[in-house]
C-alpha cells in the first residue's frame, strides 16, 4: 500500500512539476478575456463623457457621486488604458488595482440591488423576487409579440429575455483582477516577463537565466 502511495505521490510530482513552465498560461487567458472587456466600457465612457459624468453625479436616476466629471474620467481611463495594459501584459499587477476598484463600486453602486443574478433566470437558486415578478412580464412581452410581431424573426438570434443587471459580472470580473494582482502578467506571455528579464541581465552580475520559481515570482 504505501509503495502505491509513494508511486502515486511521484507521479503527481512529475505531472505539477510539468506544468511549471507552462503556467503563464492561465494569467494569458485572464488578461485576454477581460482586455476587451474593459476596453470597451473605458472606450463607451470617454466617448460619451458629459452623458456619463451627469449619470455619475445625478442623486435622482444616477449614482450621485461627488465630483462626478473626475469620477467619470477615473474610471474611464482605468479601464481602457487598464485594458490596453491588460491585453499586452503591462504592469498587470498595477493595473489590476484601480481596475479591480472600478469592479467593485460598480457592484455595489449600480448592481448590488439587483442581486446576483445579470440576467432574469426564475429557474435559478440565485433569483430573488425581483427576478421572479420579471417572469410574469417577460410572458406578456412574448404574448404581444406574438400578436403583433414577427415573433420567429425577433427571436432568431436569441431568445426574448428581461435584463436583471445584478452583480454577477462585475463581480466576476473583480475575482479575475485580484487573481491578476496576485499573479501578475505571467511568464512569456506579458511584457512585464521579458523587462524584468532584460533588466536582471542588465544588472551587474545578475543571473543570466530565471529558475522556474524566480521567474513565476518576477512577474
Amino acid at each position: 500500500m504505501s509503495s502505491i502511495v509513494a508511486s502515486s505521490r511521484t507521479l503527481y510530482d512529475r505531472f505539477t512539476s510539468s506544468l511549471t513552465r507552462f503556467e503563464g498560461i492561465g494569467p494569458l487567458l485572464l488578461r485576454l478575456y477581460l482586455a476587451p472587456i474593459m476596453m470597451q466600457a473605458g472606450w463607451m465612457k470617454l466617448t460619451n463623457f458629459e452623458s456619463t459624468a451627469a449619470w455619475f453625479g445625478n442623486p435622482d436616476w444616477g449614482l450621485g457621486m461627488p465630483f462626478p466629471y473626475v469620477m467619470a474620467a477615473l474610471a474611464a481611463c482605468a479601464e481602457f488604458f487598464g485594458g490596453i495594459a491588460l491585453l499586452v501584459g503591462l504592469a498587470t499587477r498595477l493595473f489590476a488595482i484601480p481596475l479591480a476598484i472600478t469592479m467593485l463600486v460598480a457592484a455595489l453602486t449600480v448592481h448590488w440591488d439587483n442581486g446576483w443574478l445579470a440576467i432574469s433566470d426564475q429557474s435559478s437558486w440565485l433569483a430573488n423576487e425581483r427576478v421572479m415578478e420579471a417572469g410574469p412580464r417577460k410572458a406578456k412581452a412574448i404574448e404581444l409579440l406574438k400578436e403583433h410581431g414577427n415573433y420567429s424573426w425577433l427571436t432568431e438570434h436569441g431568445s426574448i429575455t428581461i435584463l436583471n443587471n445584478g452583480i454577477e459580472f462585475a463581480a466576476t470580473y473583480f475575482i479575475m483582477l485580484i487573481s491578476l494582482l496576485f499573479t501578475g502578467g505571467g511568464r512569456y506571455f506579458s511584457l512585464d516577463y521579458w523587462i524584468r528579464r532584460w533588466f536582471e541581465r542588465s544588472e551587474p552580475g545578475g543571473r543570466k537565466e530565471h529558475t522556474a520559481s524566480g521567474a513565476a515570482a518576477s512577474v
